[in-house]
């Protein structure tokens, strides 16, 4: 088969859909599958395909961290998904990318698969003053419906995907597929005891120090700030418990003068941005991965602490459910005193728990690789196939049957 991902941000850049996408492209090839990925790229001066990625040119957007934004219209790169001839298209993003993939698709007659990755109400404040959110959201929801109704199949990481589409008004089957995880890389092997030594000396964690780790975007939409009044509200230094955030973000300065208003900047660290390929020591200097974010559909970094057996303290988030379950790869928690009481009680475990609890974290995501994916979108892509083939036919036959009917009269 050969399919054409189109996402607006890829390699070098990280982020969520980055990490899927470039997963997807592994599993699908590892499949023997014939894959081109469509991305925009502000240093491209034309399009053009290098190791199986066609660059777009592009302009770089100030206001979604300088990624790069690409016209929906281009004869370029018409003419080079038509060379490519894919039988199906799998849009990963909603601008100008994203929209290119549909309208390719249509002119290409091919089948296409939208996967929605990321909840975008929570993110409206980047874009609209607090006046106009309500309009932004109205016309986002159209948007995404329209994109929707194009789309062959739907899918997306968690059942909040699925709600998003109903609030949208899509009425149309949402296949859930969680994201994927590099196993090989994001594995304690990895790492040596050295490197995770001078990492929790560098936090100013001692050996009785539990150590709980974030790793996003400090936006607002992560509610790091939740997090934050919590662990005020209950953590006292006698505790010997160190959070680390892992990451950078428009809320970063916000954050780090709220753990000083709060008075726990002692206990607080801040990497401030680390690259993909260096956050190996950040999580095994970890003992536990700790999320308050809702906005989240399926957190890839969450994901990666647990490959490196970081069991998850997740706030409860009803359309997540079934992603952390309590004793076997985290805990759920709801107040700031449950929070502090999971974190109490793993501290105070056995060597032999808490390795046996690491060993049961690991295996909950051993079904998540790169090849696990594609056979999920590959069944995904064959039904896809089977519905646009359906509805082709079925409009050929009325319009026959109006050609008949015309004669008739």
């Amino acid at each position: 088969m050969r399919i054409a991902l189109f996402t607006e941000t890829y390699l070098p850049y990280i982020n969520g859909v980055v990490t899927h996408v470039k997963a997807l492209k592994d599993g699908l090839e590892a499949l023997g599958h014939d894959v081109l990925v469509v991305t925009a790229d502000a240093a491209a001066k034309r399009h053009y395909i290098r190791d199986g990625v066609l660059h777009c040119p592009a302009v770089n957007s100030k206001k979604f961290y300088n990624y790069s934004i690409a016209g929906p219209v281009s004869r370029g790169r018409l003419l080079m998904l038509t060379q490519f001839n894919p039988d199906i298209i799998h849009i990963h993003n909603e601008f100008g990318i994203g929209m290119s993939g549909a309208i390719i698709a249509q002119i290409l007659k091919v089948p296409l698969v939208y996967t929605l990755h990321t909840m975008y109400d929570d993110y409206i404040y980047y874009v609209a003053p607090k006046p106009f959110v309500p309009l932004v959201k109205k016309t986002s929801h159209k948007y995404a419906k329209l994109l929707a109704s194009r789309a062959s199949a739907l899918t997306g990481p968690s059942k909040k995907v699925e709600e998003f589409f109903r609030d949208c008004g899509v009425k149309k089957p949402v296949s859930v597929i969680p994201n994927p995880v590099e196993l090989d890389k994001f594995s304690p092997q990895n790492v040596t005891a050295q490197q995770r030594k001078e990492c929790r000396d560098k936090i100013g964690a001692g050996d009785d120090t539990l150590v709980a780790c974030f790793c996003g975007r400090l936006g607002r939409e992560k509610s790091v700030d939740i997090m934050l009044r919590y662990w005020a509200e209950t953590v006292r230094p006698s505790d010997h418990f160190k959070l680390m955030i892992i990451g950078d973000g428009p809320c970063r300065k916000e954050l780090t003068n709220l753990a000083k208003l709060l008075g726990i900047s002692d206990m607080v660290y801040f990497t401030g941005a680390v690259l993909h390929d260096d956050l190996l020591p950040y999580y095994a200097a970890s003992d536990l991965y700790i999320t308050t974010s809702v906005s989240d559909t399926n957190s890839i970094s969450m994901l990666e602490g647990m490959a490196m057996g970081l069991p998850v303290l997740h706030i409860r988030d009803e359309l997540n459910r079934g992603q952390v379950r309590d004793g076997v790869n985290g805990y759920v928690f709801g107040t700031a005193q449950e929070m502090y009481e999971h974190m109490k009680r793993y501290q105070e475990s056995s060597a032999e728990f808490k390795e046996a609890f690491s060993q049961s974290v690991r295996q909950s995501v051993q079904n998540s690789g790169a090849e696990t994916l594609g056979r999920n979108l590959i069944a995904v892509y064959q039904q896809a196939i089977k519905t646009y083939t359906q509805k082709r036919e079925n409009a050929k036959r009325k319009k026959n049957l109006r050609y008949k009917q015309h004669n008739l009269q």
